[in-house]
């Protein structure tokens, strides 16, 4: 549990020494900090913002080996992709679930039929299973309605899987604390402490309060994905960073119905983009820009982003006539990726590199599929510093196993208790208990139960209302203006005051001051722009 008291207290206990200091609380940091609690090392990770703000919460939420990367030769990481794809489903049922994917080939496609077939097959091949088809074109339409017929060749099916990318982010914190590991979000990493030519510590600033300590440990690993090269920069390294951005709109599902994943190649410029259905809704997504604006800044999609991923839609899902009217939310994430100098960001290696500069060990790139393997290789690099720490159980599930089951009496469907499961793990029937009976029934139009808002406010360190609605839950993205349509008795604003009011204290002052900076940060970062002003 992270309630606001144990928050505190974690704070006024961070001048003891520590093995391991991470900083940066996406999925990179905390499954450093889950294998490195594994290992009963002390471990503390502090992030900027809240757990899971940056990319680790704006992904296309795939679990997937990349096919695509095929294309570069990349097999070692498509091999090591598709096999914790495969552990990741096995360990996580109901967080972490296989999704169908359908790949449509047109006339003039390149690649086309042949291409993808080989591909496909090595994907299987590396993947130790065969689960791919070919469906001519009447057999794909039935599979994928509403698909433009017109120069339609057919197209193939093949399996991946999707998750919640924040809700991964925080199990894994939850069971990292559980192992004895501590983690505050809102912390600021502002330099870096040195002894004798190496780092030994950081200085910390709560952003809550202000207060600033001084925290010292044997290494530690920078894990701040995009914002790597900043801590790099104390040490005078010269940036390796490139940031790239890519965006995504979320429409509801009968507006864009897809049983399954479906991917094509984008009429303009022939990259792939994919309509995946998530969470009751359908993402579209996604882009692969330079990000040229300010890290610090909120992200947000540009007009530009929106025309393009419209004008896919429209291209092969023509008769459904979606418009700007019917997104009901967009996101932007920016990916770090390592700068090798290509002219266009798509050609970039999705690798992760590790870079050990004094004592300071810096970890950046990589895929949220690899997230396991990242960790296990930037402990690796830190134990030239912890010459003591244990052998890395390689072996080991990434996550603790859930229970196999809620009791019988809680009146709940099985996918609403696979799901509950599978995103809290053994925390699942705390959530539960603490909820009252009416709080056992979804928010209206999500998969949410009103008890996960109230256990999130309670025990997951939720500091502002966007903690709550955008990555505690997913509300922010799938309901219209970010879950705050209506006002009044009865309605989700007014249920969510009532239990930020008793979990978290807030005051009305508070509340108001909350809902207000939340709308308009939905407003201006996850709704469309304006689409009249083009700018990339």
């Amino acid at each position: 549990m992270i309630s606001q008291h144990m928050r505190e207290q974690n704070w006024s206990e961070l001048d003891r020494p520590w093995d391991l200091v991470v900083v940066g609380g996406g999925i990179t940091g905390a499954g450093i900090l889950r294998e490195a609690a594994r290992l009963r090392l002390r471990v503390l990770l502090v992030e900027q913002h809240d757990f899971a703000w940056g990319t680790s919460s704006r992904s296309s939420k795939l679990i997937h080996g990349g096919l695509r990367y095929l294309r570069d030769g990349r097999l070692k990481l498509v091999y090591e992709s598709v096999r914790e794809r495969d552990w990741l489903v096995q360990a996580a049922p109901g967080l972490i679930d296989p999704v169908g994917f359908l790949l449509a080939t047109y006339k003039g496609d390149l690649p086309g039929r042949r291409a993808y077939s080989a591909a496909l097959a090595l994907y299987d091949l590396l993947a130790g299973r065969w689960q791919h088809s070919f469906f001519a074109a009447p057999d794909f339409t039935l599979l994928a309605p509403y698909i433009a017929q017109m120069g339609l060749v057919g197209g193939f099916g093949y399996g991946d899987a999707q998750t919640d990318d924040a809700r991964l982010v925080l199990r894994l914190i939850r069971e990292a604390l559980a192992d004895g590991a501590t983690a505050i979000n809102y912390v600021r990493a502002e330099g870096l402490l040195r002894s004798g030519g190496r780092v030994t510590g950081v200085q910390l600033r709560d952003c809550l309060s202000g207060q600033v300590v001084e925290v010292y440990a044997r290494v530690v690993i920078n894990a701040t994905g995009a914002w790597a090269d900043d801590l790099r920069e104390d040490m005078a390294r010269a940036a390796r960073v490139r940031p790239l951005r890519g965006s995504h709109l979320v429409v509801p599902t009968w507006r864009l119905p897809v049983a399954q994943a479906v991917s094509f190649l984008h009429p303009s410029d022939r990259r792939p983009v994919f309509l995946v259905p998530w969470e009751g809704t359908t993402l579209i997504g996604t882009t692969d820009l330079d990000h040229d604006r300010p890290l610090d800044e909120e992200p947000r999609i540009s007009a530009d982003e929106v025309s393009y991923l419209l004008a896919a839609v429209e291209a092969r899902f023509p008769a459904l006539q979606l418009t700007p009217d019917d997104v009901l939310s967009t996101y932007a994430g920016v990916r770090p990726v390592i700068a090798s100098g290509k002219k266009h960001p798509s050609r970039e290696s999705r690798d992760h590199a590790i870079w050990d500069e004094g004592g300071l060990v810096t970890v950046t790139g990589g895929k949220l599929t690899t997230f396991r393997l990242i960790a296990l290789d930037t402990l690796a690099v830190a134990r030239r510093y912890l010459l003591d720490m244990p052998p890395l159980k390689r072996t080991a599930s990434v996550l603790a196993p859930a229970p196999r089951d809620l009791p019988s009496k809680i009146p709940l469907d099985a996918v609403l208790r696979r799901r509950l499961l599978g995103r809290y793990g053994a925390d699942a029937l705390h959530v539960i208990d603490l909820a009252a009976p009416e709080e056992l029934e979804p928010v209206p139009g999500t998969a949410t139960l009103w008890a996960e808002l109230r256990w999130a406010a309670r025990a997951e360190s939720v500091a502002h209302l966007e903690d709550l609605l955008l990555r505690r839950t997913r509300i922010g993205l799938v309901l219209p203006e970010g879950g705050l349509a209506t006002r009044g008795p009865g309605s989700l604003a007014e249920r969510v005051r009532a239990i930020c009011s008793e979990e978290l204290g807030w005051d009305g002052a508070r509340w108001e001051q909350e809902e207000s900076a939340y709308r308009q940060l939905w407003r201006s970062c996850y709704s469309l722009p304006d689409i009249g002003a083009c700018s990339a």
